[in-house]
Protein backbone atom coordinates (compact mmCIF):
# COMPACT_ATOMS: atom_id res chain seq x y z
CA UNK A 1 0.00 0.00 0.00
CA UNK A 2 1.48 3.85 -0.71
CA UNK A 3 0.68 6.97 1.16
CA UNK A 4 -3.14 8.05 0.04
CA UNK A 5 -2.99 11.65 -1.92
CA UNK A 6 -3.36 13.61 -4.96
CA UNK A 7 0.31 14.54 -5.50
CA UNK A 8 1.62 12.37 -7.32
CA UNK A 9 5.19 12.22 -9.22
CA UNK A 10 7.42 9.85 -11.33
CA UNK A 11 8.33 8.28 -8.06
CA UNK A 12 4.66 7.53 -8.02
CA UNK A 13 4.90 5.12 -11.11
CA UNK A 14 7.63 2.74 -9.88
CA UNK A 15 5.45 2.45 -6.38
CA UNK A 16 2.11 1.53 -7.84
CA UNK A 17 2.13 1.16 -11.87
CA UNK A 18 2.94 -2.52 -13.33
CA UNK A 19 6.49 -1.83 -14.80
CA UNK A 20 5.92 -2.67 -18.35
CA UNK A 21 6.64 0.97 -19.11
CA UNK A 22 9.80 2.88 -18.24
CA UNK A 23 8.46 6.56 -19.05
CA UNK A 24 10.65 9.66 -18.97
CA UNK A 25 11.88 11.57 -15.36
CA UNK A 26 8.92 14.26 -15.87
CA UNK A 27 5.02 14.16 -16.14
CA UNK A 28 3.76 16.25 -19.07
CA UNK A 29 0.45 17.99 -17.46
CA UNK A 30 -0.82 20.00 -20.90
CA UNK A 31 -0.63 20.35 -24.26
CA UNK A 32 -1.41 22.25 -27.56
CA UNK A 33 -0.56 22.30 -30.67
CA UNK A 34 3.36 20.10 -31.08
CA UNK A 35 4.16 21.92 -27.61
CA UNK A 36 3.51 20.30 -24.20
CA UNK A 37 4.71 21.63 -20.64
CA UNK A 38 5.52 19.53 -17.20
CA UNK A 39 4.43 19.52 -13.87
CA UNK A 40 7.33 22.30 -13.42
CA UNK A 41 6.12 24.47 -16.14
CA UNK A 42 8.91 23.28 -18.86
CA UNK A 43 7.95 23.23 -22.61
CA UNK A 44 8.61 20.40 -24.63
CA UNK A 45 8.91 20.69 -28.48
CA UNK A 46 7.18 17.34 -29.49
CA UNK A 47 7.81 15.49 -32.59
CA UNK A 48 6.27 12.60 -31.49
CA UNK A 49 2.52 13.28 -31.54
CA UNK A 50 1.89 10.14 -29.26
CA UNK A 51 3.95 7.70 -31.02
CA UNK A 52 1.90 8.75 -34.47
CA UNK A 53 -0.98 9.26 -32.96
CA UNK A 54 -1.64 13.10 -32.46
CA UNK A 55 -2.13 13.72 -36.07
CA UNK A 56 -3.69 17.34 -35.43
CA UNK A 57 -1.68 17.87 -32.34
CA UNK A 58 -2.26 18.28 -28.76
CA UNK A 59 -6.21 19.42 -27.98
CA UNK A 60 -7.29 20.28 -31.07
CA UNK A 61 -10.22 22.96 -30.97
CA UNK A 62 -12.27 21.15 -33.35
CA UNK A 63 -11.56 18.07 -32.11
CA UNK A 64 -12.06 19.36 -28.38
CA UNK A 65 -15.85 20.54 -29.53
CA UNK A 66 -16.46 17.36 -31.28
CA UNK A 67 -15.83 15.54 -27.84
CA UNK A 68 -17.37 17.62 -25.11
CA UNK A 69 -20.50 18.01 -27.59
CA UNK A 70 -20.85 14.53 -28.15
CA UNK A 71 -20.15 13.72 -24.46
CA UNK A 72 -23.29 16.14 -23.66
CA UNK A 73 -25.16 13.41 -25.78
CA UNK A 74 -24.61 9.84 -25.48
CA UNK A 75 -21.53 8.45 -24.61
CA UNK A 76 -22.37 4.26 -24.56
CA UNK A 77 -25.10 2.22 -25.46
CA UNK A 78 -23.53 -1.23 -26.01
CA UNK A 79 -23.69 -2.91 -29.45
CA UNK A 80 -27.20 -4.30 -29.10
CA UNK A 81 -27.93 -0.66 -30.71
CA UNK A 82 -26.28 1.24 -33.36
CA UNK A 83 -25.34 4.71 -33.16
CA UNK A 84 -25.13 7.94 -35.55
CA UNK A 85 -21.99 8.97 -35.35
CA UNK A 86 -20.65 5.39 -36.05
CA UNK A 87 -22.66 4.75 -39.01
CA UNK A 88 -21.54 8.31 -40.34
CA UNK A 89 -17.72 7.22 -39.69
CA UNK A 90 -18.31 3.91 -41.72
CA UNK A 91 -19.76 5.56 -44.47
CA UNK A 92 -16.64 7.97 -45.06
CA UNK A 93 -14.56 4.98 -44.66
CA UNK A 94 -15.90 2.85 -46.83
CA UNK A 95 -16.73 5.65 -49.51
CA UNK A 96 -13.22 6.94 -49.23
CA UNK A 97 -11.37 3.32 -49.76
CA UNK A 98 -11.62 -0.06 -51.67
CA UNK A 99 -13.62 -1.42 -48.19
CA UNK A 100 -17.19 -1.87 -48.30
CA UNK A 101 -17.43 -3.08 -44.64
CA UNK A 102 -16.15 -1.25 -41.44
CA UNK A 103 -15.57 -2.73 -37.95
CA UNK A 104 -14.63 -0.82 -35.27
CA UNK A 105 -13.00 -1.64 -31.84
CA UNK A 106 -10.19 0.54 -29.60
CA UNK A 107 -6.86 0.12 -30.43
CA UNK A 108 -4.44 -1.14 -33.44
CA UNK A 109 -3.42 -4.54 -31.80
CA UNK A 110 -7.89 -5.22 -31.63
CA UNK A 111 -7.80 -4.62 -35.01
CA UNK A 112 -5.13 -7.13 -36.22
CA UNK A 113 -6.62 -9.50 -33.74
CA UNK A 114 -9.86 -8.92 -35.71
CA UNK A 115 -8.22 -8.92 -39.46
CA UNK A 116 -6.38 -12.19 -38.44
CA UNK A 117 -9.46 -13.75 -36.90
CA UNK A 118 -11.15 -13.07 -39.85
CA UNK A 119 -8.44 -14.31 -42.53
CA UNK A 120 -8.22 -17.55 -40.74
CA UNK A 121 -12.55 -17.90 -40.48
CA UNK A 122 -13.04 -16.75 -44.19
CA UNK A 123 -10.42 -19.12 -45.59
CA UNK A 124 -11.66 -22.08 -43.08
CA UNK A 125 -15.30 -21.03 -44.88
CA UNK A 126 -14.35 -21.10 -48.35
CA UNK A 127 -11.85 -23.86 -48.41
CA UNK A 128 -11.71 -25.68 -45.31
CA UNK A 129 -9.67 -26.22 -41.60
CA UNK A 130 -5.89 -26.88 -43.69
CA UNK A 131 -5.95 -23.16 -45.02
CA UNK A 132 -5.15 -21.72 -41.91
CA UNK A 133 -1.42 -20.66 -42.24
CA UNK A 134 -0.10 -16.76 -41.97
CA UNK A 135 3.00 -15.35 -42.92
CA UNK A 136 4.32 -12.39 -42.23
CA UNK A 137 7.45 -10.10 -41.43
CA UNK A 138 10.51 -10.24 -39.36
CA UNK A 139 10.67 -7.21 -36.83
CA UNK A 140 7.06 -6.28 -37.90
CA UNK A 141 4.96 -5.05 -34.85
CA UNK A 142 1.30 -5.71 -35.34
CA UNK A 143 -0.22 -5.30 -31.16
CA UNK A 144 0.26 -7.05 -28.01
CA UNK A 145 -2.28 -9.49 -27.64
CA UNK A 146 -0.62 -13.07 -27.89
CA UNK A 147 -2.08 -13.37 -31.36
CA UNK A 148 -0.73 -10.21 -32.72
CA UNK A 149 2.93 -10.41 -31.12
CA UNK A 150 3.30 -13.67 -32.41
CA UNK A 151 2.31 -12.52 -36.02
CA UNK A 152 4.47 -9.48 -35.31
CA UNK A 153 7.73 -11.52 -35.34
CA UNK A 154 9.76 -10.13 -32.89
CA UNK A 155 10.99 -12.43 -30.52
CA UNK A 156 11.49 -9.91 -27.84
CA UNK A 157 7.90 -9.43 -27.63
CA UNK A 158 6.98 -13.09 -27.46
CA UNK A 159 9.72 -14.48 -25.31
CA UNK A 160 8.17 -15.80 -21.91
CA UNK A 161 4.96 -16.27 -23.40
CA UNK A 162 4.77 -19.54 -25.27
CA UNK A 163 3.34 -21.63 -26.57
CA UNK A 164 2.52 -19.70 -29.15
CA UNK A 165 -0.23 -19.43 -31.66
CA UNK A 166 0.93 -22.06 -34.25
CA UNK A 167 1.16 -21.97 -38.31
CA UNK A 168 2.61 -18.26 -38.12
CA UNK A 169 5.66 -18.19 -40.55
CA UNK A 170 7.73 -14.77 -41.10
CA UNK A 171 9.99 -13.99 -43.74
CA UNK A 172 12.29 -11.04 -44.64
CA UNK A 173 10.63 -7.35 -45.45
CA UNK A 174 11.19 -6.50 -49.44
CA UNK A 175 12.56 -10.04 -49.97
CA UNK A 176 10.19 -11.22 -53.02
CA UNK A 177 12.28 -14.58 -53.25
CA UNK A 178 11.44 -15.50 -49.85
CA UNK A 179 8.02 -14.61 -50.17
CA UNK A 180 7.81 -16.85 -53.21
CA UNK A 181 8.68 -19.52 -51.56
CA UNK A 182 6.75 -19.24 -48.23
CA UNK A 183 3.41 -18.51 -49.60
CA UNK A 184 1.17 -21.63 -50.98
CA UNK A 185 -1.93 -22.91 -51.00
CA UNK A 186 -2.07 -23.74 -47.04
CA UNK A 187 -1.89 -19.62 -46.92
CA UNK A 188 -4.94 -17.81 -45.47
CA UNK A 189 -3.46 -14.67 -44.74
CA UNK A 190 -0.08 -12.45 -46.05
CA UNK A 191 0.34 -8.76 -43.24
CA UNK A 192 2.41 -6.74 -44.22
CA UNK A 193 3.15 -2.77 -43.36
CA UNK A 194 3.93 -0.95 -46.15
CA UNK A 195 5.79 1.26 -44.07
CA UNK A 196 7.54 -0.56 -41.26
CA UNK A 197 7.29 1.21 -38.37
CA UNK A 198 8.73 -0.23 -35.36
CA UNK A 199 10.97 -2.58 -37.34
CA UNK A 200 13.22 1.19 -38.59
CA UNK A 201 11.14 3.68 -40.96
CA UNK A 202 11.18 0.69 -43.85
CA UNK A 203 9.45 1.29 -46.83
CA UNK A 204 8.03 -1.50 -48.73
CA UNK A 205 9.51 -2.16 -52.25
CA UNK A 206 6.46 -1.28 -54.62
CA UNK A 207 7.23 -4.30 -56.75
CA UNK A 208 7.56 -6.59 -53.43
CA UNK A 209 3.71 -5.03 -52.22
CA UNK A 210 2.59 -5.62 -56.21
CA UNK A 211 4.35 -9.58 -55.73
CA UNK A 212 2.79 -10.04 -52.60
CA UNK A 213 -1.00 -9.25 -53.94
CA UNK A 214 0.16 -11.29 -57.18
CA UNK A 215 1.10 -14.90 -55.21
CA UNK A 216 -2.23 -13.88 -52.56
CA UNK A 217 -4.40 -14.10 -55.83
CA UNK A 218 -2.89 -16.95 -57.52
CA UNK A 219 -3.37 -18.72 -53.83
CA UNK A 220 -6.52 -17.71 -52.46
CA UNK A 221 -4.86 -16.04 -49.44
CA UNK A 222 -6.36 -12.59 -48.51
CA UNK A 223 -3.73 -9.37 -48.02
CA UNK A 224 -3.86 -8.00 -44.76
CA UNK A 225 -1.90 -3.98 -44.64
CA UNK A 226 -1.34 -3.27 -41.14
CA UNK A 227 -1.56 0.91 -41.76
CA UNK A 228 -2.10 1.56 -37.91
CA UNK A 229 1.30 3.34 -37.89
CA UNK A 230 1.76 4.86 -41.48
CA UNK A 231 -2.01 5.28 -42.55
CA UNK A 232 -4.78 7.94 -42.03
CA UNK A 233 -2.01 10.91 -44.16
CA UNK A 234 0.74 9.81 -42.13
CA UNK A 235 2.00 9.58 -45.77
CA UNK A 236 0.96 12.08 -47.57
CA UNK A 237 -1.73 9.57 -48.77
CA UNK A 238 -5.27 8.87 -46.90
CA UNK A 239 -4.00 5.44 -47.01
CA UNK A 240 -0.19 3.91 -47.57
CA UNK A 241 -2.02 1.33 -50.10
CA UNK A 242 -2.92 4.38 -52.38
CA UNK A 243 0.22 5.31 -52.51
CA UNK A 244 1.62 2.29 -53.97
CA UNK A 245 -1.47 1.31 -56.02
CA UNK A 246 -2.17 -2.17 -54.32
CA UNK A 247 -5.24 -3.25 -53.42
CA UNK A 248 -5.29 -5.05 -49.84
CA UNK A 249 -8.60 -7.54 -48.48
CA UNK A 250 -8.29 -6.12 -45.45
CA UNK A 251 -6.62 -3.23 -43.80
CA UNK A 252 -6.54 -1.79 -40.09
CA UNK A 253 -6.25 1.57 -38.99
CA UNK A 254 -5.94 2.98 -36.00
CA UNK A 255 -3.47 5.86 -34.00
CA UNK A 256 -4.22 8.97 -35.75
CA UNK A 257 -7.80 8.01 -35.77
CA UNK A 258 -8.62 8.90 -32.91
CA UNK A 259 -6.26 11.68 -32.44
CA UNK A 260 -5.73 9.94 -28.35
CA UNK A 261 -9.32 8.75 -28.17
CA UNK A 262 -8.69 5.02 -27.94
CA UNK A 263 -10.58 3.89 -31.86
CA UNK A 264 -9.77 1.41 -34.40
CA UNK A 265 -11.10 -0.15 -37.71
CA UNK A 266 -10.71 -3.02 -39.24
CA UNK A 267 -11.76 -2.46 -43.25
CA UNK A 268 -12.70 -4.79 -45.86
CA UNK A 269 -14.93 -6.29 -48.81
CA UNK A 270 -18.04 -7.79 -48.35
CA UNK A 271 -17.45 -11.19 -49.55
CA UNK A 272 -15.03 -11.39 -46.57
CA UNK A 273 -16.99 -9.70 -44.49
CA UNK A 274 -19.28 -12.45 -44.69
CA UNK A 275 -17.56 -14.68 -43.01
CA UNK A 276 -17.86 -12.63 -39.62
CA UNK A 277 -21.91 -12.98 -38.71
CA UNK A 278 -23.39 -11.93 -35.03
CA UNK A 279 -21.47 -13.53 -32.28
CA UNK A 280 -18.43 -14.53 -34.00
CA UNK A 281 -16.72 -11.64 -33.09
CA UNK A 282 -17.53 -8.87 -31.02
CA UNK A 283 -16.20 -5.79 -28.64
CA UNK A 284 -17.79 -4.02 -25.93
CA UNK A 285 -16.38 -0.67 -26.41
CA UNK A 286 -15.80 -0.50 -30.15
CA UNK A 287 -17.65 2.02 -32.66
CA UNK A 288 -19.12 3.69 -29.21
CA UNK A 289 -20.67 7.29 -29.97
CA UNK A 290 -18.03 9.53 -28.32
CA UNK A 291 -15.05 7.56 -29.86
CA UNK A 292 -16.70 7.87 -33.57
CA UNK A 293 -17.64 11.19 -33.35
CA UNK A 294 -14.30 12.19 -32.46
CA UNK A 295 -13.07 9.94 -35.36
CA UNK A 296 -15.81 11.78 -38.15
CA UNK A 297 -13.63 14.98 -37.26
CA UNK A 298 -10.26 13.69 -37.36
CA UNK A 299 -11.11 12.02 -40.48
CA UNK A 300 -13.04 14.93 -41.91
CA UNK A 301 -9.97 17.13 -41.25
CA UNK A 302 -7.03 14.50 -42.82
CA UNK A 303 -9.12 13.39 -45.61
CA UNK A 304 -9.10 16.72 -47.42
CA UNK A 305 -6.61 17.20 -50.15
CA UNK A 306 -5.31 20.51 -49.68
CA UNK A 307 -4.15 18.92 -45.78
CA UNK A 308 -2.71 15.81 -47.25
CA UNK A 309 -0.67 18.05 -49.95
CA UNK A 310 0.54 20.15 -47.27
CA UNK A 311 1.65 16.94 -45.38
CA UNK A 312 3.66 16.07 -48.72
CA UNK A 313 5.49 19.68 -48.43
CA UNK A 314 6.20 19.61 -44.69
CA UNK A 315 7.57 16.37 -45.15
CA UNK A 316 9.98 17.45 -48.10
CA UNK A 317 11.11 20.06 -45.35
CA UNK A 318 11.58 17.76 -42.09
CA UNK A 319 13.61 15.21 -44.45
CA UNK A 320 15.82 17.90 -45.87
CA UNK A 321 16.35 19.12 -42.73
CA UNK A 322 17.13 15.67 -41.43
CA UNK A 323 19.57 14.88 -44.51
CA UNK A 324 21.21 18.48 -43.53
CA UNK A 325 21.73 16.85 -40.04
CA UNK A 326 23.21 13.54 -41.35
CA UNK A 327 25.50 15.46 -43.96
CA UNK A 328 27.24 17.39 -41.27
CA UNK A 329 27.65 14.48 -38.97
CA UNK A 330 28.64 11.68 -41.11
CA UNK A 331 29.79 9.93 -38.70
CA UNK A 332 27.29 9.26 -36.46
CA UNK A 333 24.34 9.01 -39.20
CA UNK A 334 24.12 6.67 -42.17
CA UNK A 335 21.23 8.60 -43.55
CA UNK A 336 17.60 9.27 -43.57
CA UNK A 337 14.73 6.96 -44.99
CA UNK A 338 11.16 6.36 -44.97
CA UNK A 339 7.90 8.75 -46.68
CA UNK A 340 6.07 11.89 -45.64
CA UNK A 341 5.85 12.65 -41.96
CA UNK A 342 7.20 9.24 -41.33
CA UNK A 343 10.90 9.49 -41.07
CA UNK A 344 13.88 7.63 -39.73
CA UNK A 345 17.36 9.32 -39.06
CA UNK A 346 19.50 6.37 -39.50
CA UNK A 347 22.50 5.64 -37.18
CA UNK A 348 25.77 4.66 -38.86
CA UNK A 349 27.81 1.72 -37.71
CA UNK A 350 29.90 3.51 -35.51
CA UNK A 351 27.60 3.97 -33.29
CA UNK A 352 25.33 0.99 -33.95
CA UNK A 353 22.72 0.26 -31.09
CA UNK A 354 23.09 4.03 -29.59
CA UNK A 355 20.15 6.01 -30.89
CA UNK A 356 18.20 6.20 -27.58
CA UNK A 357 21.49 7.80 -26.15
CA UNK A 358 20.30 11.32 -28.58
CA UNK A 359 16.54 10.75 -27.59
CA UNK A 360 17.60 10.93 -24.20
CA UNK A 361 20.02 14.09 -24.58
CA UNK A 362 17.39 15.22 -26.69
CA UNK A 363 14.36 15.34 -23.62
CA UNK A 364 17.14 17.61 -22.05
CA UNK A 365 17.26 19.64 -24.45
CA UNK A 366 13.36 20.40 -24.84
CA UNK A 367 13.01 17.69 -27.68
CA UNK A 368 10.43 14.68 -28.07
CA UNK A 369 11.58 12.75 -30.61
CA UNK A 370 11.43 8.27 -30.54
CA UNK A 371 13.25 5.26 -31.15
CA UNK A 372 12.45 2.53 -33.93
CA UNK A 373 14.36 -0.54 -33.34
CA UNK A 374 17.89 0.58 -31.66
CA UNK A 375 19.67 2.44 -34.66
CA UNK A 376 17.03 4.53 -35.73
CA UNK A 377 15.03 7.84 -34.64
CA UNK A 378 11.80 8.03 -35.36
CA UNK A 379 10.49 11.05 -36.23
CA UNK A 380 6.40 11.07 -36.71
CA UNK A 381 5.37 14.73 -35.68
CA UNK A 382 1.99 15.89 -36.03
CA UNK A 383 1.05 16.01 -39.39
CA UNK A 384 0.18 19.72 -38.57
CA UNK A 385 4.00 20.80 -37.78
CA UNK A 386 4.74 23.70 -39.52
CA UNK A 387 8.22 25.73 -40.71
CA UNK A 388 9.02 26.94 -37.40
CA UNK A 389 8.78 23.36 -35.39
CA UNK A 390 10.99 22.11 -38.23
CA UNK A 391 13.52 24.85 -37.68
CA UNK A 392 13.25 24.39 -34.37
CA UNK A 393 13.54 20.48 -34.19
CA UNK A 394 16.82 20.74 -36.63
CA UNK A 395 18.73 23.73 -33.69
CA UNK A 396 17.54 21.28 -30.29
CA UNK A 397 18.83 17.81 -32.35
CA UNK A 398 22.39 19.73 -33.55
CA UNK A 399 22.44 20.84 -29.52
CA UNK A 400 21.38 17.79 -28.04
CA UNK A 401 24.48 15.67 -31.18
CA UNK A 402 26.96 17.80 -29.52
CA UNK A 403 25.97 17.73 -25.72
CA UNK A 404 26.31 13.60 -26.44
CA UNK A 405 29.58 13.39 -28.32
CA UNK A 406 30.92 15.54 -25.91
CA UNK A 407 30.14 13.49 -22.64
Amino acid sequence: MTAVGNSVTRQTFDEVMVPVFAPASFIPVRGKGLEVWDQDGRRYLDLSAGIAVLALGHTPDAVVDALTEQAKKLWHISNYFTNEPVLQLARKLVNATFADKAFFCNSGGEANEAAFKLARKWAQDNYGPNKNRIVSCFHAFHGRTLFTVSVGGQEKYTHGFEPLPPKIDHIEFNDIEAAKAAIGDDVCAVVVEPVQGEGGILPADPAYLKTLRQLCDEHNALLVFDEVQCGLGRIGKLFAYMEYGVEPDILTSAKALGNGFPIAAMLTTDKIAKSFTPGTHGTTYGGNPLGAAVANCVFDTISQPAFLANVVEKGEKLRASLERVATDYPDVFAGVRGKGLMLGLVMSDKYHGRAAEITAEAQNQGLLILLAGYDVIRYVPALVIEDQHIEEGEKLLRQSIEVWLNK
